[in-house]
């Protein structure tokens, strides 16, 4: 499985639903993992972004396929990057 860091910024529809109804955020979790991605962490954070995601997912497919889905919705804007285990870096440069 790849890791990989979702950095999500709320839109005004988004930040509405989550205002009504904060529960949906750990419902997307589960949609997002009937969709083959594991949600690893997840925090709520002040600044650029409103979340930081550290998930796994099978492939770079899955996880485009995940961010398409979302941002769809119109609710969210995303920014998806692969993270690679610091020792798989570093093993790359021996």
């Amino acid at each position: 499985m790849a890791t990989f860091i979702m950095l999500t910024t709320l839109t005004d529809e988004g930040a509405g639903t989550i205002t009504e109804n904060p529960n949906r955020i750990k419902e997307v979790n589960l949609e997002v993992e009937s969709l083959g991605v594991k949600v690893l962490h997840q925090y709520a954070t002040l600044g650029q972004y409103d979340f930081v995601n550290i998930v796994e997912a099978p492939d770079n497919e899955t996880i485009a396929r995940v961010s398409a889905e979302l941002s769809s919705r119109g609710s969210i804007r995303l920014q998806t990057l692969p993270a690679i285990p610091i020792d798989a870096f570093i093993a790359k440069f021996e």
